[in-house]
């Protein structure tokens, strides 16, 4: 499969896809790319993506999910070349309203496993036969990527050092085998691993067992491909975690998108949570 271009050179009116999902990622990354020149086209998912985004793109189509055909038509309608994969899909989908065409049929037919990487490495070379190039999902945004260090007036204790640390590492081991990118840690025990509820369901679960004080870490998974489901935080997060007492969130600096920064930050800052960067390294990347 050829590389995706991560920084495409942008002309005049050039046009870039949109893939949506859920959440406000997408319409940040429409104002940017709007702001940089482009013209967005987007494709929606119907019970997934905000209906806000239309108010913030060239073009939108809506579609259900998988619908494949449909999607490489609309973009060939519009000039689309390259395109970016943003907000995420609840996998819970995938049991109740999933509509797969011929295309996406055919498509996962050739999968061993129905894990997330497998399918979105798929997909993805589905639309570069089609002459779609799938760019990193951090094209364009490097001003919202979470930075190394403590972003919050409130630091983390000691103690809730050693949960960022013990969290730290079994968020690698369950990121390797595919399971999800978050898990809450209270007293260097783990309360809840993030599966296909997704990183709020998981934090209400988590917090709720531990009461009060739960840490929350998220990071990529060590075999990240940087085109799919990079990991993103915002204000929705800080929400969830206050009405369970979480204390702490600690996230992977320089691959983690922080949303709406301004909004978030003063939320953590009013609910006592500290948030920290934390760099992955290069040896053993397992602890902070």
């Amino acid at each position: 499969m050829s590389a995706a271009p991560s920084r495409p050179q942008v002309a005049d009116g050039e046009r870039i896809g949109l893939i949506a999902g859920n959440g406000r990622f997408p319409i940040i990354f429409a104002d940017n790319a709007r702001k940089l020149g482009y013209l967005v086209s987007a494709v929606a998912h119907e019970g997934e993506t905000e209906p806000e985004l239309a108010s913030h793109v060239d073009r939108i189509h809506w579609i259900k999910i998988g619908q494949l055909s449909k999607l490489i038509k609309v973009f060939k309608q519009d000039g689309v070349h390259q395109a970016v994969m943003l907000g995420g899909i609840k996998k819970t989908h995938v049991f109740t309203t999933v509509r797969p065409d011929l295309r996406t049929l055919a498509m996962a037919t050739s999968l061993a496993l129905w894990k997330d990487d497998d399918i979105l490495r798929e997909f993805a070379k589905e639309l570069e036969q089609e002459g779609i190039a799938i760019c990193e999902s951090t094209f364009g945004l490097k001003g919202i990527l979470v930075e190394e260090g403590t972003l919050t007036a409130r630091a983390p204790s000691e103690k809730e050092w050693e949960d960022i640390r013990y969290g730290w590492s079994v968020a690698y081991d369950i990121g390797r085998l595919d399971i999800g990118q978050c898990v809450v840690i209270k007293d260097r025990v783990v309360v809840a691993v993030e599966a296909v509820e997704g990183t709020d369901g998981a934090i209400k679960r988590g917090g709720e067992l531990a009461k009060v004080g739960a840490v929350v870490v998220k990071r990529s998974k060590p075999q990240q491909d940087l085109r799919f489901d990079l990991p993103a935080v915002g204000p929705g997060t800080i929400e969830v975690m206050a009405s369970v007492k979480a204390s702490v969130l600690a996230v992977e600096a320089g691959r983690t998108i922080l949303l709406d920064r301004e909004i978030m930050l003063d939320k953590a800052r009013s609910a006592r949570i500290a948030i920290v960067g934390i760099a992955k390294l290069e040896q053993g990347g397992d602890q902070p």
